[in-house]
């Protein structure tokens, strides 16, 4: 969907950490329109769930609407019982995660639970857990060394290879503790933040590509065998 109406684009968290999802705002005469803070709930192509308005990026918020002939879109403005409804299922995903933790130690299984989310409506309780440590990371969250929120909470939607080379190239101490982020694996950060093939800081291209993006890579394209962030 192109949205014809940008005002009708609204960005939601669906987890307190985690990048926001677009949604479509109602259009219906004589509903509230969502302000920032507002609770919503939301629907989308994994059903009905609550989520928290909060400020958007005009320049980002319509890249991230999902294209499709059904958009994700806001249902209504959370009311008291949508709220209560929440807070009582949250009280059962903490339940639910007590209790399959310890199936998990009963069994001596190779997983770690990372959350536990049940659908708003009811119809079913989704279980994430990991092997690795770098998704957890990113579903749970943190600050990075820098001081700031986790790439792969905030803006990051796939992760792209990194090596060791990458910080030979920007002169950083090879100290793998200083090189880990939370996940353990080397930090994403040292990808997008090479010099790009003109020299420029932050290019995210190194040698061997041919950026003009200054500001580093990440999500989208530049059209030279990078992925940019913009």
């Amino acid at each position: 969907m192109s949205a014809s109406n940008p005002s009708r684009l609204i960005s939601v968290k669906l987890t307190p950490v985690g990048r926001p999802h677009t949604f479509v705002s109602p259009e219906r005469a004589g509903d509230r329109q969502p302000h920032t803070g507002d609770q919503v709930v939301v629907q989308d192509e994994n059903g009905t769930a609550v989520g928290t308005v909060v400020r958007s990026v005009p320049q980002l918020v319509e890249r991230r609407l999902p294209s499709g002939e059904a958009p994700p879109r806001i249902i209504r403005v959370a009311t008291r019982e949508d709220i209560v409804t929440r807070l009582k299922q949250e009280h059962r995903e903490k339940e639910a995660f007590r209790i399959a933790s310890l199936k998990i130690r009963e069994r001596g299984l190779g997983m770690k639970l990372a959350r536990v989310e049940m659908q708003f409506d009811g119809s079913r309780m989704i279980f994430y857990f990991t092997a690795e440590g770098r998704d957890e990371a990113k579903m749970i969250g943190g600050y990075g060394t820098c001081g700031r929120p986790l790439c792969c909470t905030t803006f990051l939607t796939s992760f792209e290879p990194v090596s060791i080379k990458m910080a030979k190239q920007q002169e950083l101490s090879l100290n793998p503790s200083k090189l880990s982020g939370l996940c353990g694996r080397l930090k994403c950060c040292l990808r997008y933040e090479l010099p790009n093939a003109k020299g420029v800081a932050h290019g995210g291209c190194g040698s061997e590509g041919a950026c003009d993006n200054p500001t580093g890579c990440g999500t989208g394209s530049c059209g030279h065998g990078c992925s940019c962030r913009t």
